[in-house]
């Protein structure tokens, strides 16, 4: 199987845990082809919890174990993943460019402690880890938040994902692979604002 092919399965895999759709997700556990799931379904299901919560990432891996779970985990899976605050920075600046500071002031501005929580954990300690590349990542951020219809975020993660490596085609692949999950108004939404980004 290709790497592409294998993304746009994180892709609708992220859609469908984000927005709770279990019969997706039972599906495409029970189609997986033979040697995944692998680390990249581990953290792709890591993730979820960033966009949709801790309820939504505890279901999802209830799901997932009844359909035979996520694998065995690599050794380094093992240790506990400390906050890097460095690495986060280095990823946030990547990710919101020239709006990187803009960002700050408004998480700030909403509560201190909440732009740290996004800084440390969401960039520092999930968004960071190996096992998906940031262009991967960003790609997962894309699915998630057009299927949620949050189309500031989907903006900003739209360029971050272009600033990370993501081609436009890739971001269109990503977008058109889940829009059986997501419905066609917020896929075609989504198409919209990329080609904003995406059209020289």
């Amino acid at each position: 199987m290709s790497a592409l092919a294998q993304d746009l399965r994180l892709a609708q895999l992220f859609a469908a845990a984000v927005l709770g759709d279990w019969d997706t997700v039972r599906a495409l556990r029970r189609a997986a082809p033979a040697g995944e799931p692998d680390r990249a379904w581990r953290e792709t299901v890591l993730q979820v919890h960033v966009f949709a919560g801790f309820p939504r990432g505890v279901e999802t891996y209830g799901v997932l174990a009844e359909e035979g779970g996520l694998g065995e985990l690599e050794p380094d899976e093992r240790r506990a993943e400390p906050e890097q605050f460095e690495r986060a920075d280095a990823l946030f600046e990547r990710i919101y460019a020239d709006h990187a500071p803009r960002v700050r002031v408004l998480l700030t501005d909403a509560h201190p402690d909440f732009a740290r929580w996004i800084l440390g954990h969401a960039y520092g300690r999930v968004l960071t880890r190996p096992g998906l590349s940031a262009a991967q990542r960003e790609l997962l951020a894309v699915a998630a938040l057009a299927a949620l219809g949050q189309e500031r975020q989907l903006a900003s993660h739209l360029r971050g994902a272009l600033r990370c490596g993501a081609t436009p085609a890739a971001i269109t692949a990503t977008l058109e692979s889940v829009r059986a999950i997501v419905g066609p108004e917020r896929c075609d939404a989504a198409l919209a604002l990329a080609a904003r980004f995406t059209t020289p």
